[in-house]
């Protein structure tokens, strides 16, 4: 029985070690992302546009069913990364409102020439993981389709 127990406790040791270097290189992960203040960890925190990549939100705050939809396939025909549609039950905008969450004004000034409609404006947001929040508004339905690769 001696024999059969020692590769046993061999492979348990084994997989216990494999066990505490995986615990540590987690804490270690962690610690490195949490050893600064919020504020800078916020600041170069690039999610996920990066480069010259632009990550946007489409919301639409009309009564107009597929609104939204319209513009995703508009603003990803014209390179832009939309990774969330919806709808504003705020106030129906007349005017189409293309916010940028994070960084220069850049992206907002990219989305508003794809989109031909809006003003691109700062309201930084880093709780939000986009670039730019489109609000659309009625604006938006009286707008041609851009051909792709021309904005």
């Amino acid at each position: 029985m001696g024999v059969l127990e020692q590769p046993r406790r061999g492979r348990v040791v084994v997989l216990a070690l494999i066990g505490l270097g995986l615990v540590l290189a987690a804490f270690a992960s962690w610690f490195r992302t949490h050893d600064r203040p919020a504020a800078a960890r916020l600041q170069d925190r690039s999610i996920p546009g990066e480069g010259d990549r632009v990550v946007a939100e489409v919301l639409n705050t009309t009564k107009v069913l597929g609104l939204a939809r319209a513009a995703t396939h508009r603003l990803r025909d014209g390179g832009i990364d939309v990774v969330a549609v919806g709808s504003d039950t705020g106030a129906v905008l007349d005017s189409t409102q293309v916010l940028v969450r994070r960084g220069p004004l850049e992206p907002g000034e990219r989305v508003a020439a794809v989109l031909g409609v809006g003003r691109p404006r700062l309201l930084p947001d880093p709780s939000r993981l986009v670039d730019v929040t489109v609000r659309l508004g009625r604006d938006f339905l009286a707008r041609p389709a851009v051909p792709a690769g021309n904005p």
